[in-house]
């Protein structure tokens, strides 16, 4: 006889629309209702692609329909309106020409967000996408070192900013914009609309995806961001350590609050690994990996500290450019890369 757990192991067939994870990882499943063989299966969605409800309705009766023991099956999708920004004046909107963006967010500064950005991005385009990287880390702006360029950028005829190509990325950040030792002195209100101009002043072109490489915290300029652009997805990074992990939790519970999925969970700086092939757990061991299973969020990637890695950074040669099978931080980010299934 077929039961509730059986019904939703079933639904974990049904992926979101254009991800590789399942709605009831997403949390999108809201109740399950199994009764006299008649089931009732109600989700919730938060969207303004009228394809997406479609598409998980055909997909729900796909895996449900001729299950044993089930009569009448029905799927009860309440569609949501992606919420608006502060004040009600603006709500999410794509950026044109954009067909994916994808966050990486941290509760707090230090983890290796901005390498974990980087390596993404490469990483993505490695798999022959075009793809765009946009610092909105204003006050500590480090893209252009890890991409090795000083280069300034122009503006087109239409007043839009073209952004700086390296390594086959398409970039934009402050640190383009000021000299080596120039601060960023900005409050609030400016700090949000330099962020706005990033996003939709920069002629990013055709993009199959966008990496938005967030500051730290849970502020004004990524409530900004996650409530104006349709972002498509949010990629956490932590350390194993419990007080980074507080602070990721901070990171998820806001992606939640304004609907954008969580692709999962990134434990990084994870171990040392000595010349005697012994790992060292310097700052915990696995913290990342029992926060994602409390999460229920996938572990995209336990990333090592790598010497090759912080130099990279340092050069302006991002680690996951080395051949996967020469580095083991670099296969890391190519495997992850294939888990988004992008």
């Amino acid at each position: 006889m077929t039961n509730i757990e059986e019904i939703k192991e079933a639904l974990k067939q049904v992926k979101y629309p254009g991800f590789s994870r399942d709605i009831l990882s997403f949390g999108l499943v809201k109740a399950v209702e199994f009764e006299g063989g008649n089931l009732v299966v109600k989700i919730e969605v938060a969207t303004k692609d009228a394809n997406v409800p479609q598409q998980i309705f055909k997909d729900c009766h796909a895996v449900l329909d001729g299950m044993a023991g089930v009569g009448d099956v029905k799927v009860d999708i309440d569609v949501k309106d992606a919420p608006e920004a502060a004040g009600g004046a603006v709500g999410k909107s794509s950026i044109p020409g954009v067909k994916r963006v994808i966050a990486v967010a941290s509760g707090k500064g230090g983890v290796g967000k901005s390498t974990v950005a980087a390596n993404l991005a490469v990483a993505l385009a490695a798999r022959g996408l075009k793809v765009g990287l946009c610092d909105c880390d204003l006050y500590g702006p480090s893209v252009a070192q890890m991409f090795g360029t000083t280069a300034r950028p122009d503006a087109n005829e239409q007043d839009e900013i073209i952004p700086i190509e390296a390594h086959g990325l398409k970039l934009m950040s402050m640190g383009f914009l000021l000299e080596d030792n120039s601060p960023v002195i900005v409050r609030g209100p400016m700090a949000t609309r330099y962020t706005q101009q990033f996003l939709r002043q920069v002629a990013w072109g055709e993009l199959d995806v966008l990496v938005l490489d967030l500051p730290p915290g849970t502020g004004d300029i990524q409530l900004t961001i996650v409530q104006t652009v349709a972002v498509d997805g949010a990629v956490i990074v932590t350390t194993p350590q419990e007080v980074a992990l507080i602070d990721a939790r901070k990171a998820v519970a806001m992606f939640a609050k304004v609907n954008v999925p969580i692709l999962g969970l990134i434990e990084n700086m994870a171990w040392f690994e000595g010349d005697d092939g012994k790992r060292y757990y310097i700052f915990g061991e696995e913290g990342g990996v029992r926060e994602a299973e409390h999460m229920n969020v996938p572990l995209l990637a336990q990333i090592p500290i790598d010497l090759a890695t912080g130099r990279g950074g340092d050069a302006g040669t991002p680690v996951a450019l080395i051949d996967p099978k020469k580095n083991k931080v670099s296969a890391a980010f190519h495997a992850m890369v294939a888990e988004l299934n992008v």
